[in-house]
């Protein structure tokens, strides 16, 4: 159970003259109310991830929005927290009430800060998730945190539709349930400022861009609307393509020489194509909401394009004649991979399961096969990475963005670690 007053143990003398007490659970001998953004605590807040160059700009734009109990309290340090909680949202696919679901509990649990102290009970982090959820590590992960989060609001009945304090309060079991709706407001203010701003940061593809034996990694830069695309010997090949607010996709798509770039625009439910010779091929298939996944789907010279539906679990996949293939695969929070996994026939579909760590790949008989490969938090990139190997099959691989770091599994199981892109 979460609750927003903090009862601290005292510390003892016999801690302080021995030293014990930099080896403890941080504690603080007065109560602490963590919903008042102008408590103090004895630890300091660790860090949710980089503070930008924008960050108290946006802070300060905030202050004089805000109504709740942040009004005048944002700082550039708290913008960090919320945006670690909405990229973490954004990289389950999920949509941005999801976000400001998880904000506005962050505002009432801590003030959006990543407290360390164990001051309700083992309470800690964003959240103030008790040991239940995780380990301490875990706890103080933000991105881990908040999909501890969003897996368990997942499970609240109508969580869509529901007044945003009584969704809270069913995840936190909080001593103080009429908390959480007085900062909702908020919690949507500072939301759609994070989704307006500069964007989530690096999001990574794979593909076989210089035309040699194996594929590649690379990034799509959302805030240049540029792709960083690496070669076999460690050389950046940059192009423009893209805005703000679109996610990248990649495959062969005019069936000759290397892999080609796109994006999937979900404002528009657009595929702007990139191919070989610079030209741009625009096809209108998904909705908002989707997730973009390519692959060659029936076998013919070209790839192609599909999506993967969270809220029914269902892949929408274009044939080359415009025909339509759905398959049930998947389930919401997942978010969609594909290649082809058993390196016969055409290309298959899966999904990466951040609440687990699992891949959940479709063999072309429907069967499944599992590999755990990745943590909460990761991103999924998947491509013939050990090709000149003569190894047929794609393999599975994912992008950290708290590190910017490639972990590309090969076939026979080995790590191909290749740091890539700007963490975030």
């Amino acid at each position: 159970m979460n609750r927003t007053v903090h009862h601290l143990a005292a510390v003892t003398a016999a801690a302080l003259v021995t030293g014990a007490l930099a080896l403890a659970p941080a504690t603080q001998a007065s109560a602490v109310d963590l919903s008042n953004p102008a408590a103090v605590t004895l630890a300091p807040d660790w860090s949710c991830g980089p503070v930008q160059s924008t960050d108290q700009a946006l802070a300060g734009q905030l202050n004089t929005v805000l109504t709740g109990s942040l009004s005048g309290y944002m700082t550039a340090y708290r913008v960090s927290c919320a945006r670690a909680i909405v990229n973490a949202v954004k990289n389950r696919g999920l949509p941005q009430r999801a976000a400001v679901l998880a904000v506005t509990t962050s505002i009432v649990e801590t003030t959006l800060r990543n407290n360390p102290n164990e001051e309700d009970h083992d309470s800690v982090g964003l959240f103030q998730q008790r040991a239940s959820w995780g380990s301490f590590a875990n706890r103080m992960d933000p991105a881990w945190a908040t999909n501890a989060f969003l897996n368990a609001m997942l499970n609240v009945p109508n969580w869509q539709t529901r007044p945003i304090g009584d969704v809270c309060q069913l995840v936190q079991v909080s001593d103080y349930p009429g908390k959480y709706q007085l900062q909702a407001a908020d919690g949507e203010r500072i939301v759609n400022a994070l989704f307006s701003a500069s964007g989530s940061g690096d999001q990574p593809v794979a593909g076989n861009w210089d035309g040699g034996g194996s594929a590649n990694v690379g990034v799509f830069r959302p805030s240049t609307g540029e792709f960083h695309l690496r070669n076999d010997d460690g050389t950046l090949t940059k192009l423009y393509w893209g805005q703000q607010g679109d996610i990248p996709v990649s495959a062969n798509w005019d069936g000759t020489g290397p892999d080609n770039i796109g994006v999937f625009r979900p404002s528009t439910g657009e595929f702007h194509l990139r191919y070989d010779d610079g030209t741009l091929t625009k096809l209108y298939w998904g909705a908002n909401g989707d997730l973009p996944v390519a692959g060659n789907w029936d076998g013919g010279p070209a790839a192609n394009i599909g999506v993967f539906r969270p809220s029914t679990g269902e892949f929408h996949l274009r044939n080359d004649d415009g025909t339509l293939t759905k398959l049930y695969w998947g389930q919401q929070g997942d978010i969609p991979v594909s290649g082809n996994w058993d390196g016969t026939g055409p290309d298959n579909i899966g999904v990466f399961r951040p609440s687990t760590g699992e891949f959940h790949l479709r063999y072309d008989d429907g069967s499944l096969v599992k590999v755990n490969w990745g943590t909460n938090g990761d991103l999924p990139v998947s491509a013939n990475f050990d090709g000149a190997n003569g190894g047929p099959a794609a393999n599975l691989g994912i992008w950290r963005p708290s590190t910017a770091d490639f972990h590309l599994r090969m076939d026979d199981g080995s790590l191909i670690q290749i740091n890539w892109g700007q963490p975030r």
